[in-house]
């Protein structure tokens, strides 16, 4: 009386093995575009940083994450002298440089 009857379901036909998957589909489908137009160039721009970072030598004219251009006056392994005026050096980590500029740079600044 206050319990619906329950009614038994019927197994799915042979056929109807490929709905399983086809309700997969897009689930499929989003991954797929999340990795063509998020992880793939993520790791594309992280590869490129490594290969600035360890290219890096002594000379080098660089740009901070912070904005701060200087020239590379020693390079460690996770560190390196940066001088940003005359008789001024700082030590900066590597993975900080966004960018290395063409040289003569810092004399037109």
């Amino acid at each position: 009386m206050l319990i619906s009857n329950a009614w038994a379901q019927a197994a799915p036909a042979a056929g109807d093995a490929a709905g399983g998957l086809m309700s997969l589909l897009p689930i499929l489908l989003m991954f797929v575009v999340l990795w063509f137009l998020m992880i793939r160039p993520q790791m594309k721009r992280a590869k490129e940083h490594k290969a600035m970072v360890e290219a890096m030598q002594k000379g080098d004219e660089v740009l901070t994450n912070g904005g701060i251009a200087g020239r590379i006056t020693k390079v460690g392994e996770t560190y390196l002298g940066l001088e940003i005026a005359e008789n001024v050096e700082i030590s900066i980590q590597k993975t900080a440089v966004t960018a290395i500029l063409p040289k003569g740079t810092l004399k037109t600044l």
